[in-house]
C-alpha cells in the first residue's frame, strides 16, 4: 500500500507541473490555452492507444466482453467534459495564475460532488460535508480576495474560468461514477482524450489557434511534448498503477496535494505570492476536500477514480 500509496503521490506532483508549465508558456509566447488543450491531447493519444491495445488483447485472452456501443456514448461523453475542462483550466492559468486557478479548479469539485450525489446517484451527504462545501466556498473567497491584494485588481475573467473548470470537472466525475463502472482504464483514457480532442480541434482550427505555431522555438516545443508526456501519460499510468493497491479513500485524499504543490511551485517559479488570506483560504479549501473525500458519498465497488489537470 504504501508504494500505491508514493505513486499516487507522485502523480499528483507530475500533474502539478502542468500549470506552471503552461503559465511560462502563455507568458512568453503567444500561444492560446485552447491550442495547448488540443496539442496535450495530440501528444498523449498515441501513448494510450498503445495502452487500449495491449488492455483489449489482455481482456480477449480473459474472455471478458467487448466494448459495446452502450458504454461507448458515456465515455464519449466524457470526452466533451474533458474538451471544456482543458479549455477552462488553462484560459482560467493564463487569465490568472497556476496556483489560484489550480486550487479553485481542482478543489471544489471533490466538495461539490459530495453534495451533488446526493439527488443524482443516491449517496447521502452528512453534516460534515455540508460544513465542508461552507469551508470550500469560504476558502474560495479568501483566494479570490488574496489574488485581488496582490495583482491589484479583480481578475474576475480568470476566476470565472476556475469557476467553469471546477463546474466541468464536477459533472465529468459525476458522469464517471454514474455510467463508467467495470470500462477498462485504458480503453476508458483513450476514447475520452480522442473524443476531447476531435471536439477542440475544430474550435481552434476556426478561431486561428493554428496560427503563429511556426514561431515557436525548439524550447517551447519541448514544453508542449513535456505537458503531453510528463504529467499526462506517466502521470496517468503512475495514478493507475498507485489505485491497485491504495483504497479509494486514501487517494483521493493524496491526490489534495496536487493544488498545494502547484501552490508551491507558482510560488517558487512564478513569483506566485497568495499573501496570509490566501493561504488560510488555500488551507480550508484543502480541508474541504479531505473531509467531503473521507466522509462523503462514496463510489460504487467498481467505479473509476478520476484523476487531476
Amino acid at each position: 500500500m504504501i508504494q500505491g500509496a508514493l505513486l499516487i503521490a507522485l502523480a499528483s506532483l507530475l500533474w502539478a507541473t502542468t500549470g506552471i508549465v503552461a503559465k511560462f508558456l502563455f507568458t512568453g509566447t503567444e500561444l492560446h490555452p485552447i491550442t495547448l488543450g488540443f496539442l496535450r491531447l495530440a501528444v498523449a493519444m498515441p501513448f494510450f492507444w498503445l495502452l487500449m491495445r495491449r488492455e483489449q488483447r489482455q481482456l480477449r485472452r480473459a474472455r471478458s466482453s467487448p466494448l459495446t456501443l452502450k458504454a461507448l456514448l458515456p465515455l464519449a461523453a466524457l470526452g466533451l467534459f474533458q474538451a471544456f475542462y482543458q479549455g477552462s483550466y488553462l484560459l482560467a492559468v493564463d487569465l490568472t495564475g497556476a496556483g489560484i486557478a489550480t486550487l479553485i479548479a481542482l478543489c471544489l469539485p471533490p466538495v461539490l460532488v459530495a453534495l451533488l450525489a446526493a439527488p443524482l446517484l443516491g449517496e447521502k451527504p452528512g453534516l460534515l460535508t455540508l460544513l465542508s462545501l461552507v469551508a470550500a466556498i469560504g476558502g474560495t473567497a479568501m483566494l479570490v480576495l488574496s489574488d485581488m491584494d496582490t495583482s491589484g485588481t479583480l481578475r474576475l475573467a480568470g476566476i470565472l474560468m476556475a469557476l467553469l473548470a471546477a463546474a466541468v470537472y464536477t459533472g465529468f466525475t459525476l458522469t464517471s461514477r454514474y455510467s463508467s463502472t467495470g470500462t477498462p482504464v485504458f480503453t476508458t483514457a483513450f476514447i475520452c482524450f480522442l473524443t476531447a480532442a476531435m471536439i477542440l480541434l475544430p474550435v481552434v482550427w476556426l478561431s486561428g489557434g493554428f496560427e503563429g505555431l511556426e514561431t515557436l522555438g525548439i524550447r517551447q516545443w519541448l514544453m508542449i511534448g513535456y505537458i503531453g508526456i510528463v504529467p499526462t501519460c506517466i502521470g496517468y499510468v503512475s495514478f493507475f498503477k498507485g489505485m491497485q493497491s491504495t483504497p479509494a479513500t486514501l487517494s483521493s485524499i493524496i491526490v489534495t496535494l496536487e493544488p498545494l504543490f502547484v501552490a508551491l511551485m507558482a510560488w517558487v517559479f512564478l513569483g506566485e505570492v497568495l499573501g496570509p488570506t490566501g493561504i488560510a483560504g488555500a488551507l480550508i479549501l484543502t480541508v474541504a476536500v479531505i473531509v467531503a473525500s473521507r466522509f462523503g458519498g462514496k463510489p460504487r465497488a467498481g467505479q473509476a477514480t478520476d484523476g487531476g489537470s
